[in-house]
């Protein structure tokens, strides 16, 4: 027989902490090890009862869910950490992602997707609620797009010569333009842009990865 996966409960929630031993107790590969109400707790009994899997809300009393993480999962330890909390936004997927946090999902989790869940993050998978999921997807997703959608292929090549340093005169002459067009597209860039000069311009382009 393999050994049992050992899971450390930390919600501030006793009600949710009952329904989630619950639910654990119905998984024969599960054992529960013990129950927190904070993150000062949690981060006390993994280390006394080492678990291979922490189930962890973000908001707790003392040291909250993404201190907890950081320290539950600081390098030379081996626990798995499945955030299991009502909040989906961007901030808190990411920051928990950040923090070491293996898979995420949200407490209205049907109980399949939960067990599901429990079973691949204490296996070393990452997994996520869909809700979350499609939150990461979209995130990827729009930075994988070019940056600055909203100007033409034509504002998008005065900017990359802008971003070199290059003066409207001289740019005009690079793509074969009047400089009076060119001083149209400088203008509209900024607007789009929401610059007020040419400095702030060249910042922008340049932290976006135009160069």
């Amino acid at each position: 027989m393999t050994d049992p996966i050992t899971v450390l409960i930390a919600d501030d929630h006793p009600l949710f902490r009952k329904g989630l031993r619950a639910l654990l107790q119905t998984m024969p590969e599960v054992e529960v090890v013990g129950e927190a109400a904070d993150g000062n707790e949690a981060i006390t009994l993994a280390d006394r009862l080492r678990p291979r899997l922490v189930l962890l809300d973000l908001q707790m009393p003392g040291v909250d869910g993404l201190a907890a993480i950081r320290q539950l999962t600081a390098p030379g330890t081996d626990r798995r950490i499945l955030v299991v909390t009502m909040f989906a936004d961007d901030d808190s997927v990411f920051a928990a992602l950040r923090a070491g946090a293996l898979g995420y999902v949200l407490k209205d989790t049907e109980d399949d997707e939960m067990t599901r869940a429990i079973l691949a993050v204490a296996n070393g998978e990452a997994i996520y609620s869909p809700a979350v999921a499609a939150r990461i997807m979209a995130f990827f997703a729009g930075h994988s797009a070019e940056p600055f959608p909203n100007l033409t292929a034509s504002e998008r090549n005065v900017l990359q010569l802008v971003a070199r340093g290059l003066p409207n005169d001289a740019i005009a002459a690079r793509l074969n333009l009047s400089a009076k067009t060119v001083r149209n597209y400088v203008s509209n860039i900024f607007t789009k842009l929401h610059v007020a000069s040419r400095a702030e311009a060249i910042a922008r382009a340049r932290d976006a990865g135009i160069n």
